[in-house]
């Protein structure tokens, strides 16, 4: 049966509400009042014949059945939205909100530092950042585009590359080598204390993997045990900086570091080139200025990162 036009305001307005579990937000980023918020949900509930949501003087949560229709509306929503503003702004300046997810990492490396330069170029954009380092259905989480490794995205997604291959590098500081010694191959990793990162995604603890550097291109796999476990990768290199320990880490976000003394790369041999950070998006088709401007722009800084690439390879021959 055709869902009748009249419940579809309805439903849009319990959407926003159950997103910000909140009538006064809601009400508030909608300029509407309270009141009309909680009599369209009212009526809703009595057209459906069901309760969506526990509502307290404290407190507000969905019910079984108030969660089984945000989780299908909840895209279907989005989708609408995108379509409405692509066509406004198909060929218009690059203007309205980009919901951008982002891993921390890919968010420090790329968005972080030249944030203030997108956005004066393109005052009409806003940007939120959600930063999340499990991998995002970006459809069903109401974003426009995310930030990923290579790697791990789906083949379905349309993607592009916006920086270079990048390495795992093995670092350390001077005096933590001065006091241990180098390592030569990864089985020497075994006598060093070797700092671990846990993915806050799925908890478990990221593993060193190396390929040999002769022709056989045999897989070696290091379980870091060291004295320390990081879920965030600032901690983990300031660690790294302090002598604490040695870290795995991409080579593009130590690279300063190794340029100015501070750190000291090991068993580069062992970590060979994968497919770096890619922008990616839903659909190839009707894809708006704003996105276009984002992709553009991140495009262009990949450029300076290969050059910086070049610079460090030339430097270390």
């Amino acid at each position: 049966m055709p869902i009748e036009p009249s419940l579809l305001a309805s439903l849009t307005w319990f959407a926003h509400i159950a997103r910000h579990r909140s009538f006064t937000k809601a009400a508030d980023e909608m300029n509407v009042t309270r009141a009309a918020l909680s009599q369209h949900l009212k009526g809703l509930e009595e057209r459906l014949d069901v309760r969506l949501l526990h509502r307290t003087t404290r407190d507000m949560s969905l019910t079984d059945e108030g969660q089984r229709l945000l989780d299908v509306l909840q895209p279907a929503l989005s989708a609408i939205e995108r379509a409405v503003n692509e066509l406004a702004e198909q060929h218009d300046e690059p203007s309205g909100l980009i919901r951008l997810n982002s891993s921390r990492i890919a968010a420090r490396l790329l968005i972080e530092p030249h944030l203030g330069e997108f956005l004066s170029r393109h005052p009409k954009v806003r940007l939120e950042l959600v930063m999340n380092d499990g991998l995002s259905n970006i459809v069903a989480d109401g974003m426009d585009a995310g930030l990923r490794l290579g790697e791990s995205l789906d083949e379905h997604v349309v993607a592009v590359p916006v920086t270079p291959p990048i390495e795992m590098a093995v670092v350390g500081s001077p005096d933590y080598f001065a006091r241990h010694g180098l390592p030569q191959t990864p089985v020497d990793l075994m006598r060093h204390n070797c700092l671990a990162y846990r993915f806050s995604s799925s908890g478990t603890i990221d593993r060193w993997s190396f390929t040999s550097p002769d022709a056989e291109a045999r897989t070696v796999v290091v379980e870091p045990k060291g004295s320390a476990v990081f879920n965030d990768d600032e901690n983990m290199l300031n660690a790294a900086l302090q002598g604490v320990g040695l870290i795995k880490y991409l080579d593009i976000c130590v690279r300063q570091h190794l340029a100015e003394g501070r750190l000291v790369r090991v068993l580069a041999p062992w970590c060979w080139p994968f497919p770096g950070f890619y922008l990616y998006v839903s659909s190839r088709a009707q894809r708006p200025a704003k996105i276009r401007a984002l992709m553009d722009f991140l495009i262009e800084r990949k450029q300076l990162l290969e050059d910086e690439s070049k610079r460090a390879r030339l430097a270390n021959t």
